[in-house]
């Protein structure tokens, strides 16, 4: 199954993106809970590329580690990037007016999350949420 790419630059893209994760997820059999665990992940990060980059783009694929499928999220921006990780990750820090929940709330729906950021060249996160 080939990866599948969304642009994310407007609030309609985030609700594509989502769906496509949802769609992807569904076909794996995903529980209806994992459904919507998966979508709203997919919704903050793709909610902070507009937010923060203005433009990025969020790639869905198939996980597979010979035992077990799931599905693997990345979200890529070349926007500003995070100056503090560790920071960024605590719940209840918020460098807009948010309350805060975005990046540790997803870290949380998801089995495996990884970021990397470089200040003034973007961000990086990968994501998967694996088929129990």
């Amino acid at each position: 199954m080939p990866d599948e790419r969304v642009t994310v630059r407007t609030e309609s893209d985030i609700v594509v993106a989502r769906q496509l994760g949802r769609a992807l997820a569904s076909r794996l059999g995903f529980s209806a809970t994992d459904l919507t665990l998966v979508a709203t992940a997919i919704s903050e990060v793709a909610r902070n590329i507009v937010a923060y980059a203005k433009s990025g783009e969020i790639v869905v694929s198939l996980a597979d580690d010979g035992s077990r499928q799931g599905i693997r999220i990345m979200a890529n921006d070349e926007g500003p990037g995070i100056r503090d990780i560790a920071q960024a990750m605590q719940p209840g820090y918020s460098s807009s007016d948010s309350l805060g929940l975005g990046l540790p709330g997803t870290r949380r729906m998801m089995d495996e999350f990884q970021i990397s950021s470089d200040v003034g060249k973007g961000t990086r996160i990968t994501m998967t949420k694996w088929k129990p």
